[in-house]
């Protein structure tokens, strides 16, 4: 590292190894600061500093910004505005809060429960949250259409406290924290952190999976611009606020889209961040400051940074601190020690930060221990944080994050405050307990404490109360309760039937894969009027990969700022078109970001009244390998919208090799409930697949369901629907594609079932006629759109069985439709045998699976397909093996038929049945 002393060429992008032209002048310029420094102090000298660094860079001279200023509030006292509330009922209502919140957690650790919970985090932050809620956030009822939350998950507690409060939730329902099930009679149970899919009427947004929340807020606010920008709802007067933990800062998916935000000018959005300097273990940066660092990040990224760090009774001493002595202290002490001066006392304070220095000494040398005890910081301080709000939300060049300094467990005693442990502790002990009583002027006697300390009572003012009215009052004004989750907005009509017949039709001659054999049918669905506008189109950087780039001239690629440059490719009828009212989210190479987008755009219809259809399509790979956990959010959250795992199948995509090939994202889309997998062969059946789900999904009955359909880049010829197609079969997820000829065969020749999904199912259809033809076995051959939705019918007869024996059995649709079909059973596909061996235990025969097991590589398709051993061939000498065995074939035909084709040959394959190129 170069010594500061030293400069390198470069510091901060500016050259340093400039020539002095006149040492004269540059040395009276020194000199004057001297003075200047020597007269009026270093606070005045910082101020001139920093204006002339303002005025240089308006002026283009090229000198660095800063990205770290002093530990220091952002806004000074001097600037700040007279807080509007009035500061003691306020203060009565959260007394009213801490207690609840904290009863909420103890009380689920009665002796037989131990449900576990969190105290601290809310106590850090019940000032920041009540600020917001008293004079900035909007319900759902304000013209604006009500501002979006983003609350800090293990703050929850206190969200309940205050539902409480208001009267939407009840004694018993707190008695139900953690106990979604085996809540106490007459309650309902309430998830331990905020969560859509268990609390629906309740909480919006998921949060408490670290990472997720951040950036899916920013692709939230995003979205909101997005729709304001297509003409589709006006959001102008909405604003998404997220709060967030510094330790939750180190997240990579935290900090990996804030440059996304500041390049979108969100000036609808802000940052919260409680910055108690603890983690679930210990401190964030013990040696460090989590502040400046996080500064430094956000300020780099293109964020407005408001520091808010120290409370009013600071200011003072920051007014008297003329050398800059105490300033200085503030920037040179360590997060660990702020974070041990709190969990001791005035006199430790006193001892190891004032004593430091003989300035800073003389500053509090007549306060009592108390009077620096009784020091706040600034998330603490409802005034600063009123100011520091404010400030957000009348920035108008970009998002806007708040770095609160607060402490971990504050007002909860010295048991809690600024402990390693507190994170953890979930319970008080009965002094804790009679203290915070007494802190909140709580009128619960030691009698009632004493009698029963798990179970301490709730308490709220009486309704009419003074706090208890300016509550209602101020949330009546802002437009309602928070947080609250609604769904009775506007209604998608969805596209006729006519729209489909196109995808029915198959496509003559020409050879076109499944996927754009989708995306022929997205551009007819999308020439509805009355539809198409609300679909959303996401891709992340490969949309002529997947033949999306027609969509370029016509729908465009949204941009906020338009299209201010002439493409290189103007002059071509699929040029690369940007437009402020464009409908495409074009992304980059940015899964995650693509994640959140459809997460903002598939819950639009809750959290704006406005359904959408997000259609997000990506690398089958880098889907629910890359992204599983904001897949699982997006569940949480109860999205809607179409995954299109584009170029799927372990040997479809063909050379690409082991980070590309996907050979089990089917079993990864399974393991989401909410999800519901497809693995289509053919353009009719994705038509009655992508029908059907619009229907569940926004038809009259909607259901909060997400729908994954694999789709390959193998192009082969799209067959014309076949007459009296078996729909139900399609939907349910098999159905029998051809059935096998006795013609030209003995009446007594074997036969058997062949299973084959997606890109298989040719495989399947050329393994029938070689088992005819060269072995006189008939066979049929199934076309299975969803093991795992046979998987689930399964499951879901099974259930049935077990748990209500008296009703009449429920027959799986796999055994149903298998039970009467003569010969073993064999499925093969381009994944993992996991795959097909989901429906094993229904399947009412022999059964046996081929797969494409182990990581990918790069090669042919012929040739990859023969020695993973899942191609016809393959089929065809299983089938064998499968009837020897049964003892209805001779026992060396097999072995004949692998040396017949070459079976360990990868070079004896058939360029015929490969399906063509990518």
């Amino acid at each position: 590292m170069i010594p500061r002393e030293q400069p390198g060429p470069i510091l901060n992008g500016v050259p340093t190894n400039l020539p002095d032209t006149d040492q004269e002048e540059t040395q009276e310029w020194v000199d004057s600061l001297d003075q200047m420094i020597d007269a009026d102090g270093r606070n005045r000298a910082r101020y001139l500093m920093l204006k002339l660094n303002e005025r240089a860079r308006e002026r283009q001279i090229g000198v660095p910004s800063f990205t770290s200023t002093d530990y220091v509030n952002t806004i000074p006292h001097d600037r700040e505005l007279a807080y509007p509330g009035d500061e003691a009922l306020e203060e009565r209502f959260r007394h009213l809060l801490r207690w609840n919140a904290a009863v909420t957690v103890h009380r689920q650790q009665r002796p037989g429960i131990g449900v576990g919970g969190h105290i601290a985090t809310y106590a850090s932050a019940v000032q920041l949250y009540e600020v917001g809620m008293n004079h900035f956030w909007h319900g759902k009822d304000h013209p604006s259409g009500g501002d979006q939350i983003f609350f800090q998950g293990h703050a929850s507690p206190g969200m309940y406290a205050r539902a409480y409060l208001e009267g939407r939730l009840t004694e018993a329902d707190l008695d139900g924290f953690r106990q979604e099930y085996s809540r106490p009679k007459g309650g309902r149970g309430l998830p331990s952190y905020p969560h859509p899919r268990r609390m629906p009427d309740f909480w919006e947004f998921p949060t408490v999976s670290m990472g997720i929340g951040p950036l899916n807020a920013i692709y939230q606010a995003q979205f909101n611009r997005y729709l304001e920008n297509r003409g589709i709802k006006d959001t102008s007067g909405q604003h998404v606020w997220a709060f967030l933990g510094d330790g939750e800062m180190d997240e990579p998916e935290s900090r990996g889209a804030l440059q996304f935000a500041a390049n979108e000018g969100l000036n609808n959005l802000t940052f919260v961040i409680n910055c108690n300097l603890q983690r679930l273990d210990g401190p964030v940066r013990g040696n460090g400051k989590i502040i400046q660092e996080l500064e430094s990040f956000f300020r780099g990224a293109g964020w407005n940074v408001i520091k808010l760090i120290w409370g009013s009774n600071w200011d003072p001493l920051l007014d008297a601190d003329r050398d800059g002595a105490l300033v200085n202290l503030m920037n040179s002490t360590s997060d660990g020690d702020y974070q041990t001066f709190k969990a001791n006392d005035g006199a430790y304070v006193r001892k190891h930060f004032f004593d430091k220095d003989p300035r800073t000494s003389a500053m509090v040398r007549d306060w009592t221990d108390d009077q620096i005890w009784a020091l706040r910081r600034g998330g603490h301080d409802y005034r600063k944080i009123y100011n520091a709000y404010r400030a957000a939300t009348e920035f108008n060049g970009g998002p806007t994050v708040i770095l609160a300094h607060t402490i971990k467990g504050y007002f909860l005693g010295s048991h809690f405050a600024g402990r390693n442990a507190t994170h953890q502790m979930k319970k008080m002990a009965l002094d804790d307990l009679k203290g915070l009583r007494d802190r909140c002027d709580i009128p619960i006697s030691d009698a009632q404490l004493e009698s029963d300390p798990y179970q301490p009572p709730y308490y709220r003012d009486p309704e009419n109360s003074e706090a208890m009215q300016y509550m209602f009052e101020h949330r009546r004004a802002l437009g309602g309760f928070l947080p609250e989750r609604r769904t009775t907005g506007k209604k998608l009509e969805l596209p006729a039937d006519s729209a489909y017949r196109g995808a029915r039709k198959g496509s003559g001659n020409q050879k076109i894969a499944t996927t754009m054999a989708f995306v022929r049918l997205l551009k007819d669905l999308m020439r509805d009027k009355n539809f198409g506008p609300y679909v959303v189109p996401i891709i992340p950087d490969e949309a002529r990969t997947f033949g999306m780039d027609s969509f370029f001239p016509t729908i465009k690629i949204y941009n906020p700022n338009g299209q201010n440059y002439t493409p290189v490719d103007h002059d071509l009828m699929l040029s690369y078109r940007e437009a402020r009212n464009g409908q495409i989210l074009h992304m980059g190479i940015n899964e995650t970001g693509s994640v959140g987008a459809f997460t903002a755009a598939g819950t639009s219809y809750a959290t704006h009244g406005r359904p959408m259809v997000p259609i997000y399509i990506f690398y089958s790979m880098f889907g629910f390998q890359r992204t599983g956990d904001f897949m699982w959010a997006a569940a949480d959250q109860l999205a809607k919208g179409f995954f299109l795992g584009a170029t799927a199948g372990r040997t479809t995509l063909t050379g690409e090799g082991t980070q590309h090939m996907d050979g089990h994202s089917p079993i990864l889309a399974s393991t989401n409930t909410a999800v519901v997998s497809y693995d289509p062969a053919y353009g009719y059946e994705i038509s009655h697949i992508v029908q059907d789900g619009l229907r569940r999904m926004y038809g009259d009955e909607p259901e909060d369901l997400m729908y994954y359909l694999t789709v390959y880049n193998e192009p082969m010829v799209q067959p014309r629907e076949p007459e009296n197609v078996d729909v139900e079969g399609i939907l349910k997820g098999f159905y029998l594609l051809k059935e096998g000829s006795m013609a030209g065969v003995n009446p007594d020749a074997r036969r058997a079932q062949l299973l084959a999904s997606g890109v298989a199912v040719p495989w399947a259809l050329e393994a029938q006629r070689l088992l005819k033809e060269d072995w006189g076995v008939v066979a049929d051959v199934w076309s299975v759109t969803s093991w795992g939705e046979l998987r689930r019918d399964g499951l879901e007869s099974d259930e049935q069985a077990f748990l209500h024996p008296e009703r009449e059995e429920r027959v799986p649709y796999v055994t149903a439709r298998l039970q009467d079909r003569p010969g073993p059973v064999l499925a093969t596909s381009d994944y993992m045998r996991a795959v097909p061996d989901q429906i094993r235990e229904w399947v009412p025969t022999d059964y046996v699976t081929l797969g494409a097991d182990g990581f990918g590589f790069s090669d042919t398709r012929p040739a990859a397909r023969r020695h993973l051993h899942i191609d016809a061939v393959s089929l065809v000498v299983r089938t064998l093996q499968v009837l020897a065995r049964r003892g209805e074939l001779p026992v060396d035909w097999s072995r004949k038929a692998a040396d017949r084709y070459g079976l360990l040959d990868v070079h004896a394959t058939e360029v015929d049945t490969a399906g063509g190129e990518s």
